[in-house]
């Protein structure tokens, strides 16, 4: 029998009763270096064994299924209830009943959580730059925001707990990442700062946040841009793609989870 997982984030939010969230960290599991400990990831090298009991944990934790997709970088978005199986290609996920949680796995990009104020439905979504980004301006937030049953909700309604990612101190990327974001909104311009080698740093939940705001959805918690969140510089405490796979070729995954109790 496994032991229940107890570590990770609880959201500090004003979130109905009803609505339960976690993000797990890097503790509480069993998988061994470089994954140590808490691994979710079941594409990432580690045991098969380990991860089963890392996700068998996270579930008695929960006390309901979390429901894991095969996240592309894309804006789709899937509808979960008890008939749902892992493995949707999806990057974005809702839930209106009991039973599931809404699930989803990072390792530097920005897990966004979501709700509405009476608790009707929850929502997650990962956002990395290419997800954020989308097409023209329209990413996974614009994409999910309009998916049922969410576009009936008013966007004061709305509220959004952003999870630790990738910080500002720590994501450098090039014009093209900039191009992408300030051609489709030019206040995005102030979410990088320049570097002497033709490159920026980042603000990743700046951008969400910016994002959101331009949907009217501005009851937006949690991930401020402190180096506190950052994955890449808390290294005890989070899994990073970006600082771990270099040295060791692989990282492992956190889960943040949303679920609607019964």
């Amino acid at each position: 029998m496994t032991s229940p997982f107890h570590n990770g984030l609880r959201p500090v939010w004003p979130a109905p009763p009803q609505v339960q969230a976690l993000m797990t960290d890097r503790h509480g599991g069993v998988s061994q270096a470089p994954w140590d400990s808490m691994n979710l990831g079941d594409h990432v090298g580690d045991s098969p064994q380990s991860t089963q009991v890392n996700r068998q944990r996270l579930h008695d934790t929960l006390g309901t299924r979390p429901v894991f997709l095969k996240q592309v970088h894309g804006v789709q978005s899937v509808l979960l209830d008890n008939a749902s199986e892992d493995g949707a290609e999806a990057d974005a996920c809702i839930s209106v009943a009991p039973g599931v949680a809404c699930t989803i796995m990072v390792a530097d990009c920005l897990p966004v959580l979501m709700c509405d104020a009476s608790g009707r439905w929850v929502a997650a979504a990962h956002a990395g730059w290419r997800g954020l980004a989308g097409d023209t301006g329209h990413g996974v937030l614009e994409a999910l925001l309009a998916a049922a049953p969410l576009c009936n909700t008013k966007p004061d309604d709305i509220l959004v707990w952003l999870g630790p990612c990738i910080g500002p101190q720590a994501f450098e990327v090039g014009a093209e990442v900039v191009a992408v974001f300030c051609d489709s909104d030019p206040a995005a311009a102030g979410l990088f700062k320049p570097l002497p080698n033709n490159k920026w740093l980042a603000d990743l939940a700046g951008l969400a946040r910016l994002r959101l705001n331009s949907l009217g959805v501005t009851r937006v918690h949690g991930n401020d841009g402190d180096a506190a969140w950052c994955t890449v510089t808390q290294a005890s405490k989070f899994f990073s793609h970006r600082r771990d796979s270099p040295v060791f070729g692989h990282s492992g995954r956190m889960a943040a989870c949303i679920w609607l109790g019964s």
